[in-house]
């Protein structure tokens, strides 16, 4: 007669095992779902092909081509990602990616958090530890980022203010924590942007509507962390204090 499982087995949540691999920090979800299809994932020694196939992460034994996983140590990077390139693994469209910048290192996988689009530059993070980059992407719980934005006329305080008092529309707000002048050209300006909350192209879409054209967007901090002399296409490790920090 089969034993009762144990409590922890019992209240343990199931996940698609998909899922669970790409939480696991071994590679995205939709590379995990290949491996399984392609019948490389064994849960508690049988062979499964459904990517859905629930297990209970930490209680069930999973092996990818005949080796149990086991969660690699939580990292994270920081990118200096360049302009021109998408904030994603794999491209439909087969535009370079964010990751072409990793080329030939020996990392663990690595998700963003958060994203920039195409013409956006600047401060990226990474990491394997899905809890602490959930934390970092909340807009209650995260730190703010800093932008530098170079636009294409000279604003005035009251375009400065416009902007912290924002905009609404469509069932959302849009509005940024401060706004401030930092260098003034013949005929356009850099401004440093600070934002809360980050949604889909918010500093774009909230300077559209003062009829303000974006030149340039570089993240340039997300709270404490500077971009500071990173270069352009460069990354380096966060240390265990600047990811505390965060």
């Amino acid at each position: 007669m089969k034993g009762k499982p144990s409590s922890t087995a019992a209240k343990a949540p199931s996940h698609g095992v998909a899922r669970v691999i790409s939480k696991l920090g071994l590679g995205s979800r939709t590379e995990a779902a290949a491996w399984v299809s392609e019948g490389r994932v064994r849960v508690n020694g049988r062979v499964v092909r459904d990517a859905e196939h629930a297990v209970r992460q930490g209680v069930d034994r999973i092996a990818i081509d005949g080796r149990e996983t086991e969660a690699p140590a939580p990292v994270a990077l920081m990118l200096n990602k360049p302009r021109g390139l998408v904030t994603t693994t794999k491209d439909e469209r087969g535009r370079a990616t964010v990751y072409s910048c990793f080329a030939g290192a020996e990392l663990p996988w690595l998700a963003p958090i958060g994203r920039l689009d195409k013409a956006s530059e600047g401060l990226l993070l990474f990491s394997n530890d899905s809890l602490w980059a959930a934390r970092i992407a909340d807009p209650r719980t995260g730190p703010p980022k800093t932008y530098h934005v170079q636009v294409n006329r000279l604003p005035d305080a009251g375009l400065l203010t416009s902007l912290e008092q924002g905009i609404a529309g469509q069932g959302e707000r849009l509005a940024v924590k401060s706004a401030r002048s930092l260098r003034m050209g013949e005929k356009n300006a850099w401004l440093e942007i600070v934002l809360e909350e980050g949604r889909n192209r918010q500093i774009r879409r909230l300077l559209e509507a003062f009829d303000v054209s974006v030149l340039r967007l570089v993240r340039v901090a997300i709270g404490s962390l500077a971009l500071g002399a990173l270069g352009k296409g460069q990354w380096r490790m966060l240390t265990a204090e600047e990811m505390a920090a965060l």
